[in-house]
């Protein structure tokens, strides 16, 4: 059998045909595609796109399909791939050598990128439109989803927010500005925290260019077993009220949720609230995409709801779990709307192999969310459990 009638049988589970005339289909440009795709698996398909070989003008809904279909999956488990897992499970990527990695290599890209993309008020994760009223816009989104996680977190004037994983400060700046509390904001991106300080300004935030593990040095000795994280200088620092993290979880790595769910613990006060905002999996994986570590998030892996659960028992009572991952399919391609609209203002800087790279960044995202193979999560925990029992908000 040729390998093009090989790599159209691949397909077919997922109802997309190469140089098929529907716009979810493949539109191939290089026949050189099918033996890539078939031996280098996800890695070669997103590879190729990159390089031009083929195209498909609704590129969100064919991944959707490969995704729903379980074609994308068996793709991605080429024998690269499983090497490659092998290899990585001997190692800790989410170590404490390696926290600068991910803000370099990713969140440092450019502001001038991400603001363009990502809206007013710069914020990097899933907006929330199923609110009531639903948003209408990405900034009314984005806005919701602060609000959202403001009332979860029943803040109040006065209190000590942490935010674990700051970004440009969208929440800090919000949560200072509404709700009256003062906020640590820790980031591991050089721009983040240099722009998340300049929007801040005047506010009771303070922006750290740290990783959480040092960050959390200065609070009480952890009391789960083998974990040894902070310094001499115990309970120097008050505890905070309240802690969140948006979107950050993602590179802890499943070798180091313990560790973060730890750290988590012991900076929040007793009768305290902690957000954890995060993409999460179907299934408990060790790994990352391939072709989205080498050219996105070189540090990262989804969490599970097992993992998860795992890292929090003993830690944290869970008061709350909300899905609502379809709206991070409206989110992306929202995303990509931006992206494309101002892609004319940088495309000197960036150049067209990005674009493309980009593109297939956001739109296979979407179609990700779309096919139900990722989700959203927004989970909130407390130390002891919340007296009379934690009412929940959408």
């Amino acid at each position: 059998m040729s390998v093009k009638k090989t790599a159209e049988e691949f397909f077919a589970p997922a109802d997309i045909r190469p140089n098929g005339d529907r716009p979810w289909d493949i539109e191939v440009h290089d026949e050189r595609f099918y033996r890539r795709v078939l031996t280098q698996g996800t890695l070669g398909f997103g590879e190729s796109y990159m390089d031009g070989w083929w195209d498909s003008l609704q590129l969100d809904e064919c991944v959707a399909r490969l995704n729903k279909s379980g074609v994308r999956e068996r793709a991605a488990m080429s024998w690269g791939t499983k090497l490659r897992i092998g290899l990585e499970m001997l190692l800790n990527e989410g170590r404490r050598s390696n926290a600068f990695t991910i803000g370099k290599r990713h969140y440092d890209i450019g502001n001038d990128l991400f603001s363009r993309m990502l809206g007013e008020r710069m914020v990097y994760s899933c907006g929330y439109w199923s609110g009531n009223p639903p948003a209408t816009t990405l900034d009314a989104a984005q806005e919701a989803k602060l609000e959202l996680i403001c009332r979860k977190l029943e803040l109040k004037a006065g209190m000590r927010l942490l935010d674990i994983g700051c970004g440009w400060g969208g929440l800090a700046k919000f949560a200072a500005e509404r709700y009256g509390v003062s906020v640590v904001g820790v980031t591991v991106s050089e721009q983040q925290a240099a722009l998340a300080t300049e929007r801040c300004k005047g506010l009771p935030v303070e922006i750290l260019l740290q990783d959480y593990r040092d960050f959390a040095a200065q609070y009480s000795l952890s009391q789960v077993e083998g974990l040894r994280l902070c310094s001499a200088n115990n309970n120097t620092k008050p505890k905070f009220d309240r802690i969140v993290s948006i979107g950050m979880f993602e590179h802890v790595g499943y070798k180091n949720y313990r560790a973060f769910m730890d750290v988590a613990r012991r900076c929040l006060k007793e009768d305290g609230l902690f957000l954890l905002h995060t993409i999460g999996g179907n299934v408990s994986v060790r790994t990352m995409d391939p072709w989205t570590k080498k050219y996105i998030f070189p540090v990262g892996m989804i969490p599970s709801i097992k993992q998860i659960g795992r890292a929090t028992e003993g830690l944290f009572v869970m008061e709350d779990w909300h899905n609502f991952s379809a709206d991070y399919d409206k989110t992306l391609m929202q995303w990509f709307s931006n992206f494309h609209r101002h892609w004319p203002e940088i495309k000197e800087k960036y150049g067209d192999r990005f674009y493309r790279m980009w593109k297939f960044y956001l739109l296979a995202s979407a179609g990700s969310f779309r096919s139900r193979n990722a989700q959203l999560w927004q989970i909130v925990l407390s130390p002891t459990g919340v007296p009379g029992g934690y009412h929940s908000i959408r």
